[in-house]
């Protein structure tokens, strides 16, 4: 509404719902195809482009060949239609682009890396690639590291933050659920809806206010034990937790448990708002009338009553 409905265009490779066709014009884009691309940067004349597309942590460790094509050959697209039509980009990145020799505890914003996976490392050839942009062609390139995002409007998309989402629809269809991590396995942790007001934040800021062009942003952080632990204070006693690691455990092992982001908060005020206990009482909020029926939902009915959102993770 800021903008205009017409005025921002959505895109994915999947057919949009209902509800997202009401709200402004969908296009069908593949990021692999430039001069689809291309037609629709000139067709609707845009000028800053939101790239969003990217095969998550999980996702690319069983799937490595579909992670390097997506997540380097989609945004080197990108990239080069910004480098050629003067489009604003942001990028998002991820906690995951560091590694298991990067400091654990505020972590910074510039430190070693050396991630393990493909998501990461496809992550930091998009965060340098944009960087190199940014200062050889002055293509305006922004990005920000996303912690595990949670949102009770999608269902999980192939990340190892996703326990953080699951553990909700479980704890309301049975009252329990088996975690992939470990009790104590902490990791920074963000709301949607501080997800989207930082992304928007970054996105409108004036080029001078920025000092970089890859910054953390970290909300609230907490371990599978943890948020149980509040799920059951507002839920039911009864909740029970099971921890079963599996391959998703070291790639969890190798993230940051908290990231420094003084530099988000000074250069365009990051601010997030929802911490450990407010994200629980959303959630609950959000998918207690979804369970609320007599008949146990599956992915495919949440996917057709929830609106689709953007998780990175």
């Amino acid at each position: 509404a800021k903008f205009g409905n017409e005025n921002v265009i959505a895109s994915d490779i999947k057919k949009p719902s209902i509800e997202q066709r009401s709200t402004g014009p969908f296009v069908y884009a593949d990021v692999l195809n430039y001069r689809a691309l291309e037609q629709i940067v000139v067709d609707y004349g845009i000028d800053w482009v939101v790239h969003f597309s990217a095969i998550l942590s999980a996702a690319g460790e069983r799937n490595p060949s579909l992670g390097l094509n997506v997540n380097i050959t989609g945004f080197q697209n990108v990239l080069d239609l910004a480098k050629a039509h003067n489009l604003r980009l942001l990028s998002p990145s991820t906690m995951g682009a560091f590694g298991p020799t990067t400091p654990k505890d505020s972590t910074p914003d510039l430190t070693i890396m050396r991630p393990n996976t493909i998501y990461g490392i496809t992550k930091v050839h998009m965060e340098l690639l944009g960087e190199y942009y940014q200062e050889k062609f002055q293509v305006d390139f922004r990005s920000l590291r996303y912690p595990g995002i949670i949102s009770a409007d999608s269902p999980p998309g192939g990340g190892t933050t996703d326990y953080a989402v699951d553990i909700f629809h479980a704890a309301l269809k049975q009252n329990s659920y088996e975690s992939f991590l470990d009790a104590d396995t902490r990791l920074p942790m963000a709301y949607i809806d501080d997800c989207i007001v930082g992304t928007m934040q970054l996105l409108e800021a004036p080029q001078e206010s920025l000092t970089q062009r890859v910054y953390n942003v970290h909300a609230c952080d907490f371990s599978p034990q943890e948020l149980a632990g509040e799920i059951r204070r507002q839920h039911s006693d009864a909740f029970e937790i099971a921890y079963r690691p599996d391959f998703r455990q070291a790639i969890a092992d190798t993230w940051p448990r908290t990231m420094a982001d003084e530099a988000a908060r000074r250069d365009w005020g990051w601010n997030p708002v929802f911490g450990t206990a407010d994200i629980v009482r959303v959630m609950l909020d959000k998918l207690g009338p979804v369970y609320a029926t007599t008949s146990t939902p599956t992915t495919e009915s949440l996917v057709e009553e929830l609106p689709a959102a953007v998780v990175a993770s």
